[in-house]
């Protein structure tokens, strides 16, 4: 791949380069549901291993792409961005590494576990007998034994190896490296300088003439694709080579460039920017202004001082903070290694020995390399590293809190910065509280350039973020309970009779007789909105009707002479016309009313439903509570929506006071996006003391979310709760659950949408589309058990607790949005149900 000149090269988006494999794949070929227990005990909660591991087994497996070239070609003709990329088909197909294989790059954010995703793999297409053999080229000793245990780890797992199918081929491979024989169900873990040639390695004498039974998988692939160097040359001639025919071929990275240029052959992305987000990796902070200094002195003034500031900030946590200093040459790093040293004489009174200890100089054949792998260990007092470019890949040290590029050279690429910036992202172990921060002092001369290069690379240009308003009078508190889930298989025999109502009433959604009605308008031309306000009376039945009713479906359904007593039904003498009055009574004083609208008459005659079913057996999750915990509103994550996601399903909610609120660096394109026909989604709520939440601005994912927001504002609305918040999806209110994914048990946690405070009563809701209520997903339908059960639990510790306070959760759709804001205004919310919260129960 030649990289594109500068003064031609465009910007572009890397998800919009990234290549869609398509999702519809014949199940006879592919069924990815087999392996749901494996991912799910192999990634945990870090959903986006187990998707990278499920993207490329759909590619490699599916049966819809022969190979790399004709991936390339389905997306060209329906990705506008790559056309404006690379012109041409031809043009973009000379860009591709191996577009003749089965080949692929996974893009990895570093720190993001990109060893379970390779073990996934491997352990995958040896089960399914595809490939005989897995070979793991990676680029340095460090990496290969870090991989190598990790490897031996997983595969010696009995829990994660019972997970695998009955059938699969190989349950348990073996780890060697090319000093072995490669033989069949083995991984082989190697540097890539095993394959060359005059390398005394197994390598070439294993795998001649049987490459397409072999998986070849390539960590930290830039390396391939950057073939300024003549040994890279060589890794990839090697992955060409027709003496050995490799057909599978899957590269791993989280520098997916050529210099500034993006890889062609992406399918799977997981950026900086995510993991930052999602909390994974550590936050980066980077210079924009400071005074300029030309006295090297007072350069390290400032990097030593900011050291000092964290090592304070660390102390507590036993943490000793390292810097890590970054040049362009060997020349120049011994010299930055010997210039920090004396400083450190000078400043800290430290003897030469003592300095030594603290500041390594690393470079091809230092003699500090030996010293490298041991600096995370607790007895390594090293706070410095001087290093050339980067450090080696697969260092994985956890401790880095500041980064240094002494030399504009060293930090001006895309390439460059991703590497710099993937040696200081990896969180400390058992870190709790606010997520931690790398630093990247870099030189204020260069500070534009890099901020530009920075957030390309964590595509954070033109986003505006949620975030909350520390002194904001809006903030409350919610309870949570850490689970842990255990597992316990349970049976339900039936027999006989269908057991009709067995709590004595009918689960019905919330539907008031008479309902207000808001419509909104827009007056063509000038575009000004007013809106109009209306009622509606339902139609009603008494229950004694509905009881007659129900009485004679019954009648019409047993069968009272079936000469088998246990297929014999009799429901009518069970429930006579008298009785079924009692329950639809019942059911109707459980939501406030005294008779049944046309959508609650339906509900009590689905009620009868199917009156016969088979035994089952499942394996039900149960949650063992281990502590209840407050969680503040202030530590809620911010929230971002980029230009793109603006323009087509996200919505940005705003007031006169935001701007204020924003960041300096978003203002301008807040500005942009609130500019009368800029094309964005903002909605501007005119009265600022109507935006009862403790966020600077709020962000609607989904259309249905968008209106929800809206009806929160609403005038007729707001006086009747005391403030609300918009949930993150990850890292903030989060409630374990347990379904099964076609036969495959699995676990997950979930955050609900929104959180509102009617004064003793939070209401917490999460909204889906009007869908579900034809046919709820598996999922939801698990999600509503657990959450129900959750905060039934919460509800019972807090009367223990002698708390007025008390949780009410609702799954709701738009279908009930108008009902749950009439319930609101009437001062009904403990007792409102919606339709979703009915069909869920049902289910």
């Amino acid at each position: 791949m030649t990289p594109t000149p500068a003064k031609d090269r465009q910007r572009f988006r890397n998800e919009d380069l990234v290549l869609q494999v398509t999702t519809a794949i014949d199940r006879a070929r592919w069924d990815e549901s087999r392996y749901e227990g494996f991912l799910d005990e192999l990634c945990g909660s870090r959903e986006y291993q187990k998707e990278a591991i499920r993207t490329a087994m759909r590619y490699l497996l599916g049966g819809e792409y022969k190979d790399l070239k004709q991936l390339a070609s389905s997306n060209f003709e329906q990705n506008a961005t790559l056309t404006s990329r690379y012109g041409t088909l031809a043009a973009f197909v000379r860009n591709l590494q191996l577009p003749d294989r089965l080949s692929a790059s996974l893009d990895l954010a570093t720190g993001t576990g990109k060893s379970y995703v390779l073990y996934g793999i491997s352990a995958i297409m040896l089960a399914e007998g595809v490939v005989d053999r897995v070979l793991l080229l990676c680029p340095s000793t460090t990496i290969e034994f870090g991989l190598t245990d990790k490897f031996k780890e997983l595969a010696s797992d009995s829990s994660l190896r019972e997970t695998l199918p009955p059938e699969a081929k190989v349950i348990s491979p073996q780890i060697i490296n090319a000093n072995d024989t490669i033989v069949e169900s083995a991984i082989c873990i190697e540097n890539y300088h095993a394959i060359l040639e005059h390398v005394g390695s197994s390598i070439r004498t294993s795998l001649k003439g049987i490459g397409s039974r072999v998986l070849v998988l390539n960590d930290e692939a830039h390396h391939v694709a950057n073939e300024s160097d003549a040994q890279n040359k060589k890794w990839k001639s090697f992955l060409l080579d027709p003496e050995f025919g490799f057909r599978y071929i899957v590269g791993v990275s989280g520098t997916c460039y050529v210099g500034n240029d993006y890889f062609a052959d992406v399918i799977f992305r997981y950026s900086l920017r995510e993991a930052m987000e999602q909390r994974y990796v550590k936050k980066v902070d980077y210079v924009a202004e400071m005074p300029k200094t030309s006295d090297p002195d007072e350069h390290w003034q400032l990097v030593h001082s900011r050291h000092e500031n964290c090592r304070k900030s660390l102390k507590s946590r036993k943490i000793r903070p390292l810097t890590i200093v970054v040049t362009a040459t060997i020349a120049s790093c011994k010299d930055v290694g010997d210039e920090l040293k004396h400083y450190l004489i000078e400043h800290e009174s430290l003897t030469p020995d003592q300095a030594s200890e603290r500041v390594l100089i690393i470079h091809s054949n230092a003699p500090d390399l030996l010293k490298l792998p041991y600096v995370d260990l607790p007895a390594s007092k090293v706070e410095w590293i001087a290093a050339v470019s980067m450090l080696n890949e697969g260092w994985d040290v956890k401790r880095v809190f500041q980064i240094v590029p002494h030399e504009e050279r060293a930090f001006n690429s895309k390439l460059l910065i991703s590497q710099v910036l993937g040696r200081g992202l990896r969180i400390p172990e058992n870190w709790n509280g606010e997520q931690p921060v790398v630093t990247v002092f870099n030189h204020v001369a260069w500070a534009d350039r890099i901020r530009e290069l920075v957030k390309e690379v964590l595509e954070i240009e033109k986003r505006i973020s949620s975030e909350v308003i520390a002194d904001s009078a809006y903030h409350f508190d919610l309870l949570n309970i850490d689970y842990t889930l255990q597992a316990t298989s349970v049976k339900k025999p039936m027999e006989g009779e269908y057991t009709l109502f067995a709590k004595g009433f009918v689960d019905l959604a919330t539907e008031s007789v008479t309902e207000d009605i808001s419509v909104e308008f827009e007056q063509a031309g000038s575009g000004e909105r007013y809106k109009w306000k209306t009622k509606i009376k339902h139609t009603t039945y008494p229950a004694e009707e509905i009881a007659q009713t129900m009485y004679e479906r019954l009648e019409q359904a047993q069968d009272s002479e079936h000469p088998d007593p246990k297929v014999r039904t009799t429901y009518t003498d069970k429930f006579p016309v008298k009785k079924l009055t009692q329950i639809v009574t019942k059911s109707l004083e459980r939501i406030g009313v005294k008779e049944a609208t046309e959508s609650m008459r339906q509900k009590f005659l689905i009620s009868l439903g199917t009156l016969r079913r088979k035994d089952s057996e499942n394996v039900r999750y149960s949650p063992i509570v281990n502590r209840y915990r407050v969680i503040s509103t202030q530590s809620r994550p911010a929230i971002s929506a980029s230009a793109g996601e603006l323009r087509v399903n996200k919505t940005v909610f705003y007031t006169e006071k935001s701007k204020n609120a924003l960041a300096d660096d978003q203002t301008e394109f807040f500005d942009e996006i609130i500019e009368p026909g800029s094309g964005f989604k903002c909605i501007n709520v005119t009265n600022h003391l109507d935006f009862k939440t403790p966020v600077n601005v709020a962000i609607a994912d989904y259309e249905n979310e968008r209106r929800f927001i809206y009806a929160l504002t609403d005038a007729a609305n707001v006086d009747k709760y005391d403030a609300w918040i918009k949930s993150s999806a990850v890292r903030f209110y989060e409630i374990d659950y347990a379904w099964k994914k076609g036969e495959h048990p699995k676990r997950g946690r979930f955050s609900p949408d929104f959180f509102i405070k009617v004064g003793d009563l939070i209401v917490v809701v999460e909204v889906k589309g009007d869908e579900e209520l034809a046919e709820p997903s598996e999922e939801n339908t698990k999600k509503n058990e657990y959450a129900l059960a959750h905060f039934e639990r919460l509800n019972a510790y807090l009367e223990e607790q002698k708390s007025s306070v008390r949780y009410k959760f609702t799954f709701i759709t738009e279908k009930s949005f108008n009902k749950f804001f009439q319930s609101l205004r009437d001062g009904n919310l403990k007792s409102f149900r919606s339709e979703l919260d009915v069909k869920l129960s049902t289910e």
